[in-house]
């Protein structure tokens, strides 16, 4: 991988544009990386009570190398499903391998040091080493083999448009998640600024849609807005591999709502490794009634909820786990799948799902879509996509500027 990325031209009909976030200086890699949310999280306390232990996290991406030294130890054995064959631990990209490294890296030679270094990661390679079009039937069988695997939190920081034909397999494999008490967490992508398409799956139901903030807690600019979005996570500045990542360690920060989602992931492995009886919706549910807002709303379109905070749950206790089989977000979706993913809620109890409900979100949180296309599936940091007639023009962009360690 060179340290600057070509620009690839292939064709995609009907695509959204999810443009990469900017990039600043890249930084020599001479003491372990110590990210700015790190502070704001106060890790270093809330590793003394929990660092991920005894979670897996699915990521599908482009594969992960678990031969760096932070992620040694770190990667389960995954699958690929491209046809190249060239097995799940084979990133020619990086951008897998950064999503995993950003959830459970260790930083160790100075490597980049993951939010939940105790996690295991499953990797579930889908897409090649730079751009490829897929269909919902390979990301509905990602989904399917992280549950029979048994991942509890599946991490997919690729979106694609969501326009056009049936999402049927797609839709059942969420469902099959759902029912299997499995978190999906998803980019919402960086498109705000080039027409802010919507894409999916962070659009589908079954999945939680991630944006990006920057270290002042606004939105970044970049990051996709809607109904989709139902929390943001750390997405400026944050850490990547410049380079060739099989070479000498060399760091610089880079940004997007895929490094978001990965942050998002690793906070609710954190949470569930501390309470291991806890459901997903009680850990959805004190993500969401625990993010930092701004304000006393409950909810907008830019952030979602808030900011998430693993720290206000487990240093301080904060946030009601509430009821494990009623779900903060899409109550009526699960208990409409047959068999339903969780029991049909008690008429007259507890807070409408269209209702503004208090302390903690039931709102639905995401968008439908069950007449989508086959989708062009794209890094959601690090694709700009420029589309003139059948013809789009991908532009990478995330790597530039590197400065070996």
């Amino acid at each position: 991988m060179t340290p600057t990325r070509r620009a690839l031209v292939t064709t995609l009909a009907l695509t959204a544009a999810l443009t990469t976030a900017p990039i600043t200086a890249a930084q020599a890699a001479d003491t372990p990386q110590h990210p700015w949310y790190f502070d704001t999280y106060r890790i270093d306390e809330v590793w003394e009570h929990t660092t991920g232990e005894g979670i897996t996290v699915a990521v599908i991406d482009t594969g992960v190398d678990p031969t760096l030294p932070e992620l040694q130890g770190q990667v389960l054995d995954g699958t690929d499903l491209i046809p190249d064959g060239a097995g799940f631990d084979v990133d020619a990209d990086g951008h897998g391998t950064d999503m995993a490294a950003l959830i459970a890296g260790t930083g160790e030679s100075q490597g980049i040091q993951g939010l939940a270094p105790g996690v295991s990661i499953l990797p579930i390679r889908v897409l090649p080493s730079a751009w490829t079009y897929i269909g919902n039937d390979r990301m509905s069988q990602a989904i399917q083999y992280a549950v029979e695997s048994g991942a509890q939190i599946i991490n997919i920081s690729v979106g694609g448009a969501d326009v056009g034909i049936s999402q049927r397999e797609l839709n059942e494999a969420l469902a099959m998640a759902a029912r299997h008490d499995v978190l999906v967490f998803s980019s919402a992508g960086n498109d705000a600024e080039q027409g802010n398409s919507v894409s999916a799956p962070a659009s589908l139901k079954g999945v939680v849609g991630v944006g990006a903030v920057d270290s002042s807690g606004e939105r970044s600019s970049y990051s996709t807005y809607g109904p989709q979005v139902a929390l943001a996570a750390p997405g400026d500045n944050v850490p990547g591999h410049c380079g060739d990542i099989s070479g000498p360690a060399c760091i610089q920060e880079e940004g997007g709502t895929s490094s978001a989602t990965a942050l998002a992931s690793a906070s609710a492995a954190l949470i569930w490794a501390q309470h291991p009886d806890w459901t997903k919706n009680q850990v959805l549910r004190v993500l969401l009634n625990t993010a930092e807002r701004a304000d006393d709303q409950r909810r907008d379109d830019y952030t979602g909820y808030g900011i998430v905070r693993p720290d206000r749950v487990v240093l301080d206790g904060e946030g009601d786990p509430g009821d494990p089989d009623s779900p903060p977000v899409f109550r009526d979706w699960e208990a409409a799948l047959d068999p339903p993913a969780t029991p049909e809620p008690t008429p007259g109890t507890g807070p409408s799902p269209d209702a503004e409900p208090a302390p903690g979100p039931d709102a639905e949180a995401a968008v439908t879509s069950d007449d989508a296309s086959p989708l062009p599936w794209l890094l959601g940091a690090g694709a700009a996509v420029l589309v003139a007639g059948s013809v789009g023009r991908l532009l990478w962009r995330r790597r530039s500027g590197v400065v070996r360690g």
